[in-house]
């Protein structure tokens, strides 16, 4: 793992962009899932600006909120959508997410897993962090092993949700794919940027390797960088991140 402190989120997100072009673009790369959320949106913008010829990705949504309606704007598959996929010119039919609906999100994630096995695995995915240290919402607890799947969510997520949302939502139940098929993505980026998210990068970079942190499961992939900013990155040993 290569944690990268920046002087701030921006400097952060240009630095991120410019690694995650490269990656995209890189021969024989063609299967990304993307996280969903506000940390990554910027990162997207500065990507497609980057003028990159994405039309040969295959994009796969992370996960998904469980009760929000299909057409809400701010769900993960219409945001990704808006942000990414669209403004980097891949075509609507090689973009694939889960659905939000209740009596949906069990099938449609499983169904999601095997699409991305037959496709022969994710050459990147780009993560944000949660506050309890979960990746997508593979909450505390998740085993390295673990499969897609409908969770119950912590307080925190929830009430994460409820931020996001303004209020009009708050799910307690989330859907996603598990650690096995982010453990075996070939690259991984994260970012995690502000004081909230102090006490999850140190699990994350410096604790053991746990599935109490889900993220820390990273520790043993063989190329993931983190982007941090200076808030985020306080609760490191010294010497531990590259500036």
């Amino acid at each position: 793992m290569k944690p990268a402190i920046h002087p701030d989120a921006a400097t952060a997100n240009v630095a991120a962009a410019g690694l995650l072009g490269g990656w995209l673009t890189a021969p024989g790369v063609r299967n990304v899932m993307l996280a969903a959320g506000n940390t990554p949106l910027e990162l997207y913008r500065l990507v497609a600006a980057g003028g990159h010829s994405l039309g040969h990705l295959q994009v796969f949504a992370l996960d998904e909120y469980v009760g929000v309606p299909l057409a809400e704007p701010r769900n993960c598959a219409n945001l990704i959508r808006r942000t990414a996929v669209e403004p980097w010119g891949v075509p609507a039919g090689q973009y694939f997410s889960v659905s939000s609906l209740a009596a949906e999100a069990l099938a449609s994630v499983r169904q999601h897993e095997q699409r991305i096995a037959a496709a022969g695995g994710l050459d990147v995915i780009v993560l944000g962090l949660g506050q309890n240290g979960h990746l997508g919402f593979n909450e505390p607890g998740s085993a390295e092993d673990s499969v897609a799947r409908v969770l119950d969510l912590e307080t925190v997520s929830i009430e994460a949700n409820r931020k996001w949302f303004g209020g009009d939502y708050a799910p307690d139940h989330g859907v996603t794919v598990g650690m096995r098929t982010i453990l075996s993505a070939r690259r991984a980026l994260v970012l995690a940027y502000g004081a909230h998210k102090t006490a999850a990068v140190r699990d994350m970079v410096a604790g053991p390797r746990s599935p109490v942190c889900p993220a820390s499961l990273l520790q043993g992939h063989p190329d993931v960088t983190l982007f941090l900013d200076p808030a985020a990155a306080a609760g490191l040993p010294a010497g531990l991140a590259c500036p």
